[in-house]
């Protein structure tokens, strides 16, 4: 009988001998439980490195790293390693990190740096953080801020050759110089063409860049209810920003302090402060209507953003079944925030033949912009004026 049952069994302890269970099952498990582990844990890179949690991405150098994770865990034997992760969830971790975490991990090791700078990591960032406010011109200049560096041994010469003689000629002669530092240049692995290189540049505050702020200088009662072109420099202490207005007519520069990101925007025309823009809209234009209308005091100056309604002819009972006002070739423009009675309250401008209209005493009106987004729109009315301005 014992005979019987062992030759029965024999062949089950045979096959259990030559084929052991894969091991993938539970390695499979182990991994996922490093991942949830990093999510719980707020994805603190510090739960890998001894670097600082909260380093300021300014203070971050890429000029000292080491080569190997080995190196930073100082041999601990069995313990857990980042790089031991399967690729797709290494990738998944990484694009969940915030910048500053990004910053911290591409300082473990090379393999991790490679990944950690790679731009469709950081374009989330960039758009995120950056995106309502930089627009074409502010890519321009800091693509002028990268050839710059790159030539940058020219500077140290009296007069520029090559690429920079070029660039000083094309570039936009009222925009500041930006400051090249060469020491860093050389002490950064960092491509200086990389969206990293560009979100880092932007967070420190050293690149200056062209957007357009409202109420200028303080809400300064002359330039309510306008947006105007400005050099830009961040300030990560505050979370404002510095603003540089270009010199016009006899005025020379002037500075801004602490600006608030809700009185910044992206420039909606990309073109340059002095030019008109030549309006597509005006065909379409209905009594209350919201528009934004360049204007400027005089031809020194440059063109702000003005912001406005289009109104009702003085013909129209404003019924509005019998409003006729947009089939005329006369557009009447209202800018309520002037006191009535106020020169500047009432516009006209011809529908078929606009260009720039106006005079050296009340200055001259450009092209319209036809604004439809809401966000546009409850900007301008967020910010009015507490009080009717004369």
């Amino acid at each position: 009988m014992l005979l019987y049952l062992f030759l029965t069994c024999f062949p089950f302890l045979f096959f259990f001998k030559l084929k052991p269970v894969p091991p993938w099952p539970t390695e499979l498990k182990f991994s996922f439980a490093c991942i949830l582990k990093l999510i719980t844990n707020s994805l603190d890179i510090t739960y890998f490195t001894p670097f600082p949690s909260r380093m300021s991405l300014k203070q971050m150098s890429f000029s000292s790293k080491v080569d190997s994770f080995e190196a930073v865990e100082g041999g601990g034997g069995g313990a857990i390693s980042v790089l031991d992760l399967p690729d797709l969830a290494l990738e998944c971790i990484i694009e969940r990190l915030p910048p500053a975490s990004l910053c911290n991990m591409a300082g473990v090791c090379s393999s991790l740096r490679s990944m950690c700078t790679a731009d469709h990591f950081w374009e989330k960032h960039m758009r995120n953080k950056w995106g309502r406010i930089i627009g074409p011109a502010a890519y321009r200049e800091w693509q002028w801020h990268v050839a710059l560096r790159k030539d940058s041994s020219h500077l140290k010469q009296g007069r520029p050759k090559g690429l920079m003689r070029i660039l000083s000629m094309v570039r936009p002669s009222w925009w500041f110089k930006p400051k090249v530092d060469d020491d860093r240049s050389e002490q950064s692995s960092l491509p200086d063409d990389s969206i990293m290189s560009w979100f880092l540049a932007l967070e420190s505050g050293e690149f200056w860049f062209p957007a357009q702020v409202y109420n200028r200088e303080n809400g300064h009662v002359g330039f309510m209810l306008s947006c105007y072109d400005a050099e830009l420099s961040y300030d990560q202490r505050t979370d404002t920003f510095q603003a540089r207005y270009p010199s016009h007519g006899r005025r020379a520069v002037a500075i801004e302090n602490n600006v608030p990101w809700e009185r910044l925007r992206a420039p909606p025309i990309d073109a340059s402060l002095h030019n008109l823009h030549i309006s597509d809209c005006l065909n379409e234009l209905r009594p209350d209507d919201h528009i934004e209308i360049q204007w400027r005091r005089n031809k020194e100056f440059p063109y702000g953003w003005w912001y406005g309604v289009v109104g009702h002819l003085e013909s129209c009972d404003r019924s509005e079944n019998y409003c006729r006002c947009h089939q005329s070739d006369t557009v009447a423009l209202e800018f309520n925030q002037y006191a009535p009675g106020s020169r500047w309250r009432h516009s006209m401008i011809n529908r078929k033949e606009h260009r720039e209209e106006g005079n050296e005493a009340d200055g001259f009106y450009g092209g319209i912009r036809k604004l439809s987004r809401v966000e546009e729109i409850s900007t301008w009315k967020r910010l009015w004026p507490s009080e009717i301005l004369q």
